[in-house]
């Protein structure tokens, strides 16, 4: 909660609550401001303790008021201690030349009420000869504890200022000598001045004309800015477990032809399965890895069948596939073996190319000693024990997939191995040569 005096030029924060984890600053500028106070405090210690003191909810309410921000921090044995972070205002001059560069930048403003300070709009201030952000030594330090430099006090303001700051880059503005609803005032009045003398400007011109020069961007700005951005944000953390999905128990009536049992089963199942893509996404190395293919329409049915529906949502999900119920039951146990990549070695027969088929044979005669090798009767890429109920499929990644006679139809019997031996024996249960 900000309290505001009358002319709005002091607002007082109430305390924080303590921080768990992660950082201080969200924002690309709050970490600027960090880095001021983290680049000068000639004591490390110092900054590590105040980081401390903010981590644990050390610092009370935060006054923000031009020059200067103002807090009582308890020390770990309860001692409070009034902490002063000082930070030079803006001239008069430095004033105008912000103001100007914002009027002829719409954009600019339109970002800070959004809570907003996107980089080009501190680099164009730079270029106007402002300088918006605290740079090195510009966040002065007073403490009643008398420490001549930054303390474990008024770092930890410092860090309770950055979280203010993530949430508000107003506040920076008001450090800076100038209060929101002044500021806004001021970019109003002359933004009216500059559209009125606009308008006097183009007398004459075809209406048309005036409203493109209105409405359009500098291209050489839009160009200069196009690769100018924020850091990104930290990664999100893992959760421990998939979300679940809101309850849909109501006293409403479902509407004709929606059924909340399946609507619940595919709430769970998209739940689990971000859960798995945001697991993958997190590991490291995996933007080097080449993006897998959308899942067809088929597979996609196979994928859900696989995560345990109910006997009604399964029959629908057979019917809707073709597969009909043991079909699919086989194509789940593929896609459990293996995915996608399992489940194309069930449904896909192919001729193996020469050059494939050389090194399937080749892989064939080596896996097993002189005397032991299976007598096989191959088919396309699909090479069955002659006499027996088990057969080998090779992929397309040139991997073995173990299969069994079931019923009178081959099912999936285990995963792939690059040895097609070693693919056979899991089915076999012979030992692996």
């Amino acid at each position: 909660m900000t309290e505001r005096t009358e002319h709005d030029e002091e607002r007082t924060f109430a305390a924080l609550p303590p921080v768990s984890g992660g950082g201080f600053a969200r924002t690309w500028w709050g970490r600027a401001w960090l880095k001021a106070l983290e680049d000068a405090a000639l004591d490390g210690e110092q900054v590590k303790a105040g980081r401390r003191l903010a981590r644990a909810g050390a610092v009370g309410a935060v006054s923000v008021r031009p020059g200067r921000v103002t807090a009582v921090v308890q020390d770990r044995d309860g001692t409070g201690r009034r902490a002063d972070v000082l930070l030079q205002e803006l001239s008069g001059d430095h004033w105008d030349r912000f103001l100007d560069m914002a009027v002829e930048r719409a954009g600019h403003v339109a970002a800070l009420l959004d809570r907003d300070m996107p980089p080009h709009l501190v680099e164009d201030a730079a270029t106007a000869g402002v300088e918006l952000l605290p740079g090195l030594g510009d966040l002065e330090a007073e403490c009643e504890c008398g420490a001549w430099d930054h303390c474990g006090h008024t770092a930890a303001l410092c860090y309770q200022v950055a979280r203010l700051l993530d949430q508000d880059p107003f506040v920076l503005l008001l450090m800076r000598g100038r209060a929101e609803r002044a500021l806004l005032d001021e970019l109003h009045l002359r933004g009216t001045e500059s559209a009125a003398g606009c308008q006097d400007s183009h007398d004459g011109l075809p209406t048309g004309l005036v409203e493109s020069h209105r409405d359009g961007v500098d291209a050489a700005e839009a160009f200069a800015t196009g690769e100018i951005l924020p850091p990104l944000p930290e990664p999100p953390r893992l959760p421990t477990e998939p979300g679940l999905p809101p309850s849909l128990d109501t006293e409403t009536r479902p509407a004709p032809g929606l059924d909340p049992t399946a609507l619940k089963f595919l709430a769970a199942q998209t739940a689990q399965e971000a859960h798995r893509l945001l697991a993958e996404a997190l590991c490291p190395g995996h933007e080097q890895q080449p993006l897998g293919d959308e899942l067809t329409f088929r597979q996609d049915v196979v994928r859900l069948a696989a995560g345990a529906p109910a006997a009604s949502i399964a029959a629908r999900l057979g019917e809707g596939s073709g597969r009909g119920r043991e079909g699919l039951a086989l194509a789940v146990r593929a896609w459990r073996y293996g995915g996608a990549a399992g489940l194309a070695v069930l449904d896909e027969e192919w001729p193996v190319p020469a050059e494939s088929l050389a090194r399937a044979r080749a892989a064939l005669e080596t896996a097993w000693d002189e005397g032991e090798r299976p007598s096989l009767r191959s088919t396309h890429n699909r090479w069955t024990v002659v006499g027996g109920s088990t057969q080998l499929r090779l992929g397309r990644d040139g991997r073995w997939w173990p299969y069994r006679k079931e019923r009178g139809r081959w099912a999936p019997a285990g995963p792939a191995a690059h040895d097609p031996a070693t693919a056979l024996a899991s089915v076999t249960g012979e030992p692996d040569s």
